[in-house]
């Protein structure tokens, strides 16, 4: 094990991983309650969302002061502590994400209802597997290449998916407004995807300096 000597701190990190997989499945099912407008069911997952951040917050901050103050693997202390980080951008970013829903109440057309689902799905596959990549890291290092290649895939998936429904809305007659409205959310979530893909780009670095 990457970690042989600790394992509090190993489990930590898995218990942090943990909590990045549930803040997207959350998002999922928060997307979806909004496109299906059932509303209460929407605002409690944005509630369980936003805790599972907070959550997620403290428990980084705690694991990045025992690396700091135990000098626990200097060698690759930079790399954990910058896929850390990077992950909790992702999570900002879905929590902003389906808050933004909430704030500014977005009127997709039923004709998008399904482009959106399609791509809230496509970017927590990003989520998933980054994670999967990262755990890979600490435990089965061959792996890692493999999960890379998938975020990098269903990345793809959702920029495609987005230019569908950028597509269908901007040949659609509703006001202007509500055409980069609608432009704006799915901006947003095509970024839960981006950003997935620059903590593999960071993964992918750290992977080779193992090796090293």
């Amino acid at each position: 094990m990457f970690f042989n000597k600790t394992k509090k701190i190993e489990a930590q990190i898995d218990e942090y991983l943990d909590l990045v997989v549930k803040g997207g499945l959350v998002f999922k099912l928060g997307l979806r309650s909004y496109i299906e407008n059932r509303e209460a069911e929407f605002e409690g997952h944005l509630t369980d969302l936003r805790n599972i951040e907070e959550r997620a917050d403290e428990l980084r901050r705690n694991i990045e002061i025992k690396l700091y103050t135990r000098t626990l693997i200097p060698e690759s202390r930079g790399d954990v502590l910058g896929l850390l980080e990077s992950c909790d951008k992702v999570l900002n970013i879905t929590t902003e994400t389906l808050l933004e829903f909430s704030v500014e109440i977005p009127k997709i057309l039923p004709e998008l209802y399904s482009g959106f689902i399609q791509l809230g799905d496509m970017a927590v596959n990003c989520i998933e597997n980054t994670v999967r990549g990262i755990r890979s890291y600490f435990k089965n290092i061959d792996a890692v290449r493999d999960y890379i290649i998938k975020v990098q895939f269903y990345k793809k998936e959702t920029n495609k998916i987005a230019e569908g429904i950028k597509r269908t809305v901007f040949r659609t007659d509703n006001r202007l407004s509500e055409k980069i409205h609608i432009r704006y959310f799915s901006f947003h979530i095509e970024r839960i995807a981006e950003e997935s893909e620059d903590v593999c780009d960071r993964l992918s670095i750290a992977t080779i300096k193992r090796f090293e």
